[in-house]
């Protein structure tokens, strides 16, 4: 759970470079794979408190990652019956719930290092392997998927160890949402709770 957490988190950064990815030697890639660890261990020893930190996440987040259908998958069925208020609502409170969830996870990153191992195209999107290494865990698989359908290139989906992100958080704001009785406004106002 603590890989997953991290590295879900590590996604919406990795989103940022999905356009070179596939343009790019494999030497290429993990240059500009690590720069962005860089950037984001720059936020980490910034000295800032917890709270602005999770801000320059939640920024990352939405800069780079394909919120709107993220979180449209995330609420699944459910979403046929929300309105467009509480679309654009749940939207933004999970939008900050995954920033603060996986944004305490970085600091994991820390010494650690993300080999990109190949980059193939599949239907649509991207599919870029890489080997993450972090100290003291033996290394592991982690996939990340980039796109273009929301007319530029995005994060969506990511899978580690062959754990799908999508699914993931679709069971967890699942549960969030039974424990609510299915009370869409219940399960916005715990997401902007919830750490």
């Amino acid at each position: 759970m603590q890989r997953r957490n991290f590295l879900i988190g590590l996604g919406t950064a990795l989103a940022a470079a999905p356009q070179a990815l596939w343009a790019l030697t494999e030497n290429g890639a993990s240059r500009l794979i690590n720069a962005l660890v860089a950037d984001i261990n720059a936020v980490i020893a910034s000295g800032k408190g917890e709270t602005a930190m999770f801000r320059e996440f939640e920024r990352i987040f939405q800069r780079y990652g394909d919120t709107s259908a993220i979180a449209a998958y995330a609420l699944g069925v459910d979403g046929r019956r929300a309105t467009t208020a509480q679309k654009k609502a749940f939207s933004k409170a999970f939008q900050g719930y995954i920033s603060r969830k996986y944004g305490k996870r970085f600091r994991e990153f820390i010494g650690g290092k993300l080999e990109v191992t190949g980059v193939r195209k599949v239907k649509k999107w991207y599919e870029v392997s890489t080997i993450a290494h972090l100290k003291g865990q033996s290394p592991f698989e982690v996939t990340f998927l980039v796109s273009d359908r929301s007319g530029k290139d995005l994060f969506f989906n990511m899978f580690i160890e062959g754990v799908n992100l999508l699914l993931t958080e679709r069971t967890e704001i699942g549960a969030i949402l039974d424990s609510k009785k299915g009370d869409i406004d219940a399960l916005i106002a715990e997401l902007k709770r919830l750490s």
